[in-house]
């Protein structure tokens, strides 16, 4: 098939949206599909080849957020929108990106989804033309619903089907002032259900989205995330602690954010310290840590120092990927406590794909993935009980190295990034047929 996949760069953070699409462009490529990896508003800052490399950046951040403050800029010159542009400026704004509150661009957020109606209606017009130029697509795939503004442009110019990903978009638009937050999840129904398909990660992010967005339920389908495998089988589980190697390590790899539950993992591994039944647990925290996030981290960092136990602790902001996988290979147990409604939630799949078992607070996402893989346990969301859960999972070796292994056999036979690009192709291949 021919293929087109948009995905909106991070710039200089770390995303698991770009991470999840740069995947599954490099499985479908594999897989002989011809596919056009666009990226939008800042280039992807990536652990893996960069499958968009070539392809120019469309709708860059600079000119976007400009044409959407002053409409002097809309009618600039072309030469100066091409200046803006460049990958120089581009890397400038990117290393800004992390300072952004959904609060400072719900304007900017309903302009986008306006689409050809909005005031970076020049940029959509520039894409499509690029597209033009290329290959008819078979099927065009969006990153996420916030690019649901584009759905009826692509469809009119390309005349072919356009797919949906649901990836999370909740969160971000609930963080949202009123009015803008009603007027965007208003504008975003109507847009997106000009799309043909939508693709949700789970179940139960796609019932969310499905019934905030009103879409009929033939229109959705569920296609796990991936990821890519190689190298993992290098990763040991938890026998490295069982077998009496070294202290029990407690692992966090996502963003080190509020949103992510970074704080209330701290607090547990605080509680589990007290209790002194894990004595010399000690506690590793890896993952994106931009600009909007050094503040917060200073504050947990400022609660284990005066808690005495910072020497027992490490951080590891922004790895790569062979540094990632030494990560997840010094882990015993593995927790990401996000509380706000995890779409899916891509660290559990890598965590679990090392062998490596995971505790979870009893919410949005986490029950059906640990679930479908038998590699976790379930907890109350907070603190006290996330600390207990994974107390006793530490001072159960039998359970620990079990639930090790179940973990990584459940990920490689249903969560590889070839598997979910299998069932990506059958979402477009039936979309275009219809």
């Amino acid at each position: 098939m021919n293929l087109v996949q948009i995905t909106p760069g991070a710039g200089g953070m770390y995303c698991g949206n770009c991470f999840r699409d740069n995947a599954l462009v490099a499985a479908l490529r594999a897989m002989s599909h011809d596919v056009l990896m666009v990226p939008l508003y800042l280039p992807m800052t990536l652990d893996e080849e960069d499958q968009s490399r070539g392809t120019p950046v469309f709708f860059g951040g600079v000119s976007v957020y400009l044409e959407q403050k002053t409409g002097f800029f809309r009618r600039a010159p072309q030469w100066l929108h091409g200046m803006l542009a460049s990958p120089a400026v581009l890397k400038w704004a990117g290393s800004k990106a992390g300072k952004t509150r959904a609060a400072d661009v719900a304007d900017l957020t309903i302009s986008m989804l306006r689409g050809e109606e909005g005031n970076q209606a020049r940029e959509l017009d520039q894409l499509i033309s690029f597209l033009k130029s290329q290959p008819r697509p078979d099927a065009v795939c969006l990153s996420n619903a916030m690019l649901a503004g584009l759905v009826r442009k692509l469809k009119s110019g390309l005349r072919c089907p356009v797919v949906l990903t649901l990836q999370g978009e909740d969160h971000f638009i609930d963080s949202m002032p009123e009015p803008a937050r009603t007027e965007v999840w208003r504008t975003l129904a109507e847009r997106a259900s000009e799309a043909d398909v939508f693709v949700a990660p789970t179940r139960y992010f796609g019932e969310r989205m499905r019934e905030r967005l009103g879409f009929p339920a033939a229109k959705l389908r569920v296609v796990h995330n991936g990821i890519n495998l190689d190298g993992y089988s290098m990763v040991s589980d938890a026998e490295a602690h069982v077998q009496g190697a070294g202290p029990p390590v407690l692992g966090y790899f996502a963003r080190m954010c509020r949103e992510k539950g970074l704080d209330v993992l701290v607090d547990a591994f605080l509680h589990i310290r007290e209790r002194g039944k894990v004595p010399n647990l000690r506690l590793h925290i890896g993952g994106g840590c931009g600009p909007g996030d050094e503040e917060f981290v200073e504050q947990q960092t400022a609660k284990l120092r005066a808690a005495g136990v910072l020497a027992d602790v490490e951080f590891h902001p922004n790895l790569s990927r062979e540094k990632k996988l030494e990560f997840f290979h010094e882990l015993t147990v593995f927790s990401v406590p996000a509380l706000y409604g995890e779409a899916f939630g891509l660290y559990l799949i890598e965590a679990m794909a090392a062998g490596v078992p995971v505790v979870q607070p009893r919410v949005a996402a986490f029950p059906e993935l640990v679930e479908a893989t038998g590699g976790g346990k379930l907890c109350e969301p907070e603190p006290l009980a996330l600390g207990q859960a994974i107390e006793r999972l530490l001072l159960d070796e039998d359970r620990l190295r079990a639930l090790g292994e179940k973990a990584r056999h459940s990920v490689y036979a249903g969560f590889s990034v070839e598997r979910m690009a299998r069932e990506m192709v059958r979402v477009f291949a039936d979309a275009s047929a219809r």
